[in-house]
Order: structure tokens, then sequence, then C-alpha cells
């Protein structure tokens, strides 16, 4: 059974070159920390009905939404914890997959049936979940082809967390406004705030306030409603362009290099600011890695993945040839007789 509850932070540890947790950054831009610590002098009055309008009006404008199609988030994962506030009573997972929905969803006692490469998709299922670009797989699925999962009386959950980091955005359905689809935006990666977690859901009203029926009074901090403002911003947006470009550079740059690596195979095609790969005694070279202060992410945890699949962060080319040069060496010596 796959340790659903992992992830890549377990992964990582402090003193290790992180290539396991897919943070851009280890600290948010300077623009955005001078923001959050303006924000600071208002924490001591309970967030305010303007704050968080004026966060959904900063992210409907920029993606050409309504405010009332925007619901603030404490991090993309927390709209994963809402869903069973919708009541599914089966819910078909694509794999692999990031984890936490199926996690929720069965400690809610939500049947879950997971759909793994080459299945079809339950006919019956009102509640469908997949990630675009997908976790782990850096796979970015064409628009028209998640759309086509929609059917009356379902709902389909597109966790968009890394599609930010994907040049131009062309396949992301954040702004299609049909009924029953819900998309989950992510600022945590692109903006390097881990520690305080701010997302977003896109949906029809109705369906954002079946949602969010359960939450508590001022379910998301001053903080959160701050950061999201700002990152929606168009000079924002515009930064999150550039750094998408850079990294899709070092994304290419990395993926030519580990298919020189023989016995390491990269999954293809890949969109997003991390790569799956699969060699022999992956799991054994994961804990080599290890020895010698490189964190990358464990595999095995993903449905539909085995001990030889490992997942890598794509950094900046001087960082990534540290990990090049470990994995060269460890591969020859693993798999050498």
């Amino acid at each position: 059974m796959n340790d659903l509850r992992h992830h890549g932070d377990v992964d990582a540890a402090p003193g290790l070159r992180d290539f396991a947790v897919n943070v851009r950054g280890t600290a948010p831009p300077g623009w955005l920390r001078a923001r959050l610590t303006a924000a600071v002098d208002r924490l001591g009055t309970y967030p305010s009905a303007a704050d968080d309008r004026r966060a959904r009006e900063a992210v409907a404008a920029r993606h050409g939404r309504e405010p009332d199609e925007v619901l603030v988030l404490n991090g993309a994962a927390e709209g994963f914890a809402l869903l069973p506030s919708l009541r599914p009573t089966k819910a078909a997972l694509l794999h692999p997959s990031f984890t936490e929905p199926e996690v929720v969803l069965r400690d809610a006692g939500i049947p879950v049936h997971r759909v793994l490469p080459g299945d079809d998709v339950p006919a019956d299922a009102d509640l469908v979940v997949l990630g675009n670009p997908n976790n782990p797989t850096s796979e970015l699925r064409p628009a028209a082809t998640v759309a086509a999962l929609a059917r009356p009386g379902r709902v389909l959950v597109v966790d968009e967390a890394f599609m930010d980091a994907v040049p131009g955005e062309p396949e992301s359905l954040a702004g299609d406004g049909r009924a029953g689809l819900l998309v989950l935006r992510s600022l945590t990666k692109t903006w390097a705030l881990p520690g305080l977690r701010a997302g977003y859901a896109l949906g029809h009203p109705d369906l954002l306030d079946e949602l969010g029926r359960h939450r508590p009074h001022w379910p998301v901090g001053t903080l959160v409603l701050e950061a999201v403002a700002a990152c929606a911003e168009p000079h924002a947006v515009g930064e999150a362009e550039q750094a998408a470009t850079r990294y899709a550079r070092h994304r290419e740059w990395l993926t030519e290099r580990l298919a020189d690596i023989p016995g390491v195979h990269v999954h293809q095609p890949a969109a997003a600011p991390f790569l799956l790969v699969r060699m022999e005694n992956g799991e054994r070279i994961r804990q080599r890695l290890r020895d010698r202060g490189i964190a990358v992410r464990r595999g095995d945890t993903f449905p539909g993945l085995t001990s030889d699949h490992l997942r890598i962060a794509v950094r900046e080319p001087e960082t990534a040839q540290h990990l090049l040069a470990a994995l060269a060496e460890l591969t020859t010596e693993v798999l050498t007789p």
C-alpha cells in the first residue's frame, strides 16, 4: 500500500541540496515580503470582508472571471480538504498524481476509484480529480482532453498548482466557467510560500458555496489574503511568466543531461518544474544520494509508480550539476556487476 501521506518535505532535510521539494527559491521576492510585512500591522483585527473582496477581485481580473467565482484558500491543499463537503458518492482519481485528495476522500468514507494510465474514468463517478500539469509525471494534458471529462451531475476538479510554471499557461481551464468545473490554483510553489500556504479555487458561485459550507468564520488569514491579492496583480503575473520561461530552459537542459546517464529514463513529455525518472535500483540510489547530501523525492508513494521511480525538482544548472555528477557516478557504481 502506498504511503499516501508522504510528501517531498520528508525527503528533504536541513543541510541537503534539495531536489525533493517543488518550491522555486528559498524565500518570497523582496516586493512580496514588503507587502506581507506591511500587512502585519493589520493582524490586530480580524480579516475584513474588504480584504477578502480585494483578493477575489484581483484573482478574477487575472483569469477573466467574476469575484464571486473565486474562493481564497489556505493553499490549494485546503481545496482538497473541502471536497467531502460536495458529498460525492464515487470519486475517480487519475493516478499517478498528488495523493492528498485520496487521503481526504478515504478518511471521509467516500469510495475512491484509482484511474491508472490506460484506464477509463467510470461513467458513474460524480467527482473526478486530476492534476494539470501532473505531479509527479510533469505531463501537461490538452485542455480539451481534460474538459471532455466533464459530465452533468459530475464535479471535475483540476489541480493546476503548477500551471503558472508553464509559459503562457496554454492548457489552463482557469478561465472556463462551465458548470461543475472546479479549478484549484496554488501560489506556494512559484512564490516560495510553503510556510504561509496561499491559493484559490475557481468555479461557479453555487459550487464554491457548497465547497466552503463547513468552513469556520474568517477561514483565511490577513497575510494569505494579502499574498493572493499581490500575486494576482499584472506585474506579479509577468514576473511568474518570466520565471516559467527560465525554468522551462532549465528543465530542457536537465532532461538532456539526465538522458545521457546510462540507465536513467526520463518521463516525457514534461512541462512542469520537475521531472520523473526511472532507473534500476532507484531507491538504493536515492539513499546513496542522500548520503552524499542530495535529496530527491521517492516515487513509490504515488499509486502506479515503483521504488525505481524518483522525482527531481528542476534547479539552476549550476546547482543541478552536483546532482548530475553524483547520479552519474552512483548509477555506474550500483549497476556495474
